[in-house]
């Protein structure tokens, strides 16, 4: 089965880019879009940093990380010109996009909506073709997260993975 395409974003504002970005104009590449709040905890210790390692790690592959402030709760306290001194205070480089208000009523914004979040942190990584592959509210395993980047990756790149046990079969030392 074919993963589903990835809806589009729907942000009021952006952060750390010239222009408003589409995931029709990131085609070919891998992205990465963490979903957070200002004010989560699990963002500002683990998922903030962890894409910040994202964007240093990737920044020579074919990978975009791309930030969502989404903001379900504490919405007076979360706007736009205090996300901007947030974004500078923790020196958050890559793109980030204040995820549009709800309709009239609704506390979830309409990204988060779309791509049925259930909170912050959240992951999803969308392959070269748009398609969701990786869907992980929480903290998402450093390990998994760099092989399922990898693969993604290679998926892009037309590269083939080393295969399993491809090594020379030594520990350490030298020949």
């Amino acid at each position: 089965m074919t993963p589903p395409l990835a809806p589009a974003w729907s942000a009021e504002r952006w952060f750390n880019t010239t222009a408003p970005l589409t995931l029709d104009a990131l085609r070919g590449r891998v992205v990465m879009l963490h979903a957070f709040q200002m004010l989560c905890p699990g963002c500002v210790t683990h998922g903030i940093p962890q894409a910040q390692r994202v964007a240093r790690q990737f920044a020579d592959a074919p990978v975009t990380v791309v930030g969502l402030h989404t903001v379900f709760e504490h919405h007076a306290v979360m706007g736009p010109d205090a996300l901007e001194v947030f974004l500078h205070e923790y020196r958050v480089g890559f793109p980030v996009g204040v995820d549009r208000a709800g309709p009239a009523g609704d506390a979830t914004p309409q990204t988060m909506r779309a791509y049925r979040m259930r909170g912050t942190p959240t992951v999803i990584l969308i392959d070269a073709a748009g398609r969701i592959r990786q869907h992980v509210f929480g903290v998402y395993d450093e390990l998994q997260l760099g092989r399922d980047l990898g693969m993604l990756v290679a998926e892009a790149t037309g590269d083939g993975l080393p295969s399993a046990g491809g090594g020379s079969g030594r520990v350490g030392g030298t020949a």
